[in-house]
């Protein structure tokens, strides 16, 4: 009987691999032979599933957003609106190893989508769905009379988001530690939340 072979999970081994590499080492070292290497799998394995390195950099991008989501996903049974909110803004910041490497590669995806048109494209379609997510967890407090009604959700989201984003870097570099930016988040959250739970 012949073998099964599951493709889809050759794809992600392969993404998974890129990743790795990409936190490592950043963008530029990232080769179908690098790849293949790290995979622990034939270059003609990888080209079979990509055929090019950007066909490569867009899944393993889109298999790292579906895994962040997840963890996002996780965080739904939170208490309040704000709870939910702090857990997945939290999730996109380097508070421990694993969220570390994926700012690391989210910075390398960043600085190469300068030049890419097709990944710029990919980054700025994720942008509103995360700005609309935010939006929406502020207006469900507001209808909870948890922040004041006269603020603008949208606007109060991309705030959010690009404070968030601002902590980024000097998380990295080690300037701010984890604590300092967990506490950072939440000394805006309290301004913008009339109660804390």
């Amino acid at each position: 009987m012949p073998k099964i072979v599951d493709h889809e999970a050759r794809r992600r081994l392969i993404a998974d691999a890129l990743l790795r590499i990409a936190s490592r080492d950043g963008l530029d070292a990232v080769s179908l032979r690098e790849v293949a290497a790290e995979a622990g799998v034939s270059m003609g394995m990888v080209q079979h599933y990509f055929a090019t390195k950007d066909q490569m950099l867009m899944f393993a991008l889109t298999q790292l957003n579906a895994r962040i989501g997840e963890r996002v996903a996780g965080a739904m049974d939170a208490p309040s609106p704000r709870a939910f909110l702090r857990a997945a803004i939290l999730e996109l910041l380097p508070l421990d190893d694993e969220r570390r490497s994926e700012s690391r590669i989210g910075l390398a995806y960043l600085a190469r989508s300068v030049v890419a048109d097709e990944l710029a494209d990919l980054l700025r379609q994720a942008l509103p769905y995360v700005i609309g997510f935010y939006a929406e967890q502020i207006r469900a407090a507001q209808e909870l009379g948890q922040v004041h009604a006269d603020l603008d959700p949208r606007i109060e989201a991309v705030i959010l988001y690009t404070m968030a984003q601002g902590l980024v870097n000097p998380a990295l570099i080690g300037h701010l530690s984890p604590e300092d930016v967990a506490a950072t988040v939440d000394y805006h959250l309290d301004r913008l939340f009339l109660t804390s739970g």
